[in-house]
């Protein structure tokens, strides 16, 4: 079900909210929480609802098995193994298969959605088991942390040590209402205002032979996509977010302002922070991280980061991005001080961080790794005599004022502003207040009005 849609934001959202809130004790709200996550779930996926629950159910024994105390690190290993062959047989039987014949085998008609987050969430479950926590009695408790509708198509990543308490104890209050509603009305609107509306030249862009776009045009195609992706990403997880605060959960932040990095290492601390945190506290550290030398940290950037590729998709085109990214967090490491200095300042930093995500973005969204490089030769200006040129890419004036207001939005600096005003003067809180609430009121506006006329496109992230 997509959060921006009729059937969510008309029906199934207040139906449910106000079902959840009717319930009489913690145990009754887990429980209608869980029940309307599978239906969520469900509406969409139908049979594949399937998969969900056995994933559930299986990880809530192997974490039962790993707390039992005898042959623990056996039964982490049996449960990450069976985690990962779900993730190989459903998601990359048909690449895999694809590379040795000719034709391409799936499993599966389609991927069932958020595989690839809630069996991180089922792993990080078995890990933080092992490494002390208590593992929930009921399955249904189990059931709930990695169900749970708000982020289980698309993250956050929520850490079984982050989120078990919560679970069992926690209080809704009108303010963490109010927070949520505030994040979800942000949500829709990066996803809507912003995100679909630059659907529009980046579908242009990318359906057009990369050797008939001229260098104007193929930036604006990969600009636009370094827009959209943030904004729709962005969007769903400040939606998640607040969902959360609505039902009494504080879910983690999962981006913060992350094309104003000054260096991809940065980038990485501020973009899909989740996914960050659980590649670097599950596979990264115990590789060794940072502290086993030169060559073995380069070595275990370059295994994150072609794993985290590989996480997005299965196909050539994420490992290479994967890859992409490995090698400029090397790069960073090995510069001199004095130029690392210049590359990663206040001014240069962000635009070096830019233009590089943005090459790699490309491989992203290309359909294969030889169209991604067709359209670098375009980006790069080295296309005789174009035939696509920036006018070809539809700008309509809505879609020119969303990528502006998408870039200009996309700098951190407002808000550090406006945290300072209101530092220094605390009377302007009030005002401050009624003008946001103002502005969310128009905005939520806009996006029921876009939501009732137009068909809105599912989030990029559904996909992986």
């Amino acid at each position: 079900m997509n959060f921006a849609s009729i059937t969510f934001l008309f029906y199934f959202l207040p139906i449910f909210t106000a079902c959840y809130f009717c319930m009489p004790s913690r145990r009754a709200k887990n429980i209608a929480l869980l029940i309307g996550s599978l239906l969520f779930y469900a509406w969409g996926e139908g049979v594949f609802l399937l998969v969900l629950i056995g994933s559930l159910a299986a990880n809530h024994v192997f974490a039962g098995k790993i707390a039992g105390g005898e042959a623990k690190k056996t039964w982490l290993k049996i449960g990450i193994a069976a985690n990962l062959l779900l993730l190989l047989a459903i998601k990359y039987s048909g690449f895999i298969g694809s590379q040795f014949t000719a034709s391409e085998f799936k499993l599966l008609d389609h991927l069932p959605l958020g595989i690839s987050f809630f069996t991180f969430q089922a792993m990080s479950l078995l890990v933080d088991v092992y490494r002390g926590q208590k593992p929930f009695k009921s399955v249904l408790d189990t059931g709930l942390y990695i169900a749970m509708f708000p982020q289980l198509i698309a993250g956050p990543i929520v850490r079984f040590n982050e989120v078990r308490g919560q679970i069992q104890d926690r209080q809704e209050s009108v303010q963490a209402s109010s927070d949520g509603i505030k994040l979800i009305i942000l949500g829709l609107a990066q996803k809507v205002l912003i995100a679909d509306t630059l659907t529009l030249p980046v579908e242009v862009a990318f359906s057009t032979p990369a050797g008939q776009l001229s260098m104007a045009a193929a930036w604006a195609g990969a600009v636009c996509f370094s827009f959209q992706i943030f904004y729709d990403f962005a969007g769903y997880s400040n939606i998640a977010i607040g969902l959360g605060r609505l039902f009494g959960f504080k879910l983690p932040q999962n981006f913060d302002y992350p094309y104003s990095a000054r260096s991809f290492r940065e980038f990485w601390r501020r973009w899909h922070m989740t996914l960050s945190r659980w590649f670097r506290d599950y596979l990264y550290i115990p590789l060794g991280g940072s502290q086993t030398g030169a060559g073995k940290t380069y070595r275990n950037l370059l295994i994150v980061f072609v794993l985290c590729g590989f996480w997005h998709g299965a196909a050539w085109t994420f490992l290479l991005w994967g890859l992409w990214h490995g090698a400029f967090l090397i790069a960073e490491r090995v510069l001199p001080a004095s130029v690392s200095k210049i590359l990663h300042g206040p001014l240069v930093g962000p635009v070096y961080v830019f233009l590089g995500v943005t090459f790699g973005w490309v491989l992203f969204r290309a359909s294969s790794a030889g169209y991604a490089a067709e359209y670098w030769k375009a980006m790069l200006g080295l296309n005789n005599d174009p035939a696509a040129t920036l006018a070809s890419l539809q700008f309509l004036p809505f879609v020119t004022l969303a990528l502006i207001a998408g870039a200009l939005l996309s700098w951190d600096g407002w808000e550090r502003g406006a945290r300072a005003v209101l530092a220094k003067n605390p009377g302007r809180a009030l005002p401050a207040a009624y003008l946001q609430w103002g502005l969310l009121a128009g905005l939520l506006a806009l996006v029921l009005l876009s939501v009732a006329v137009n068909t809105h496109q599912p989030f990029i992230y559904f996909r992986f």
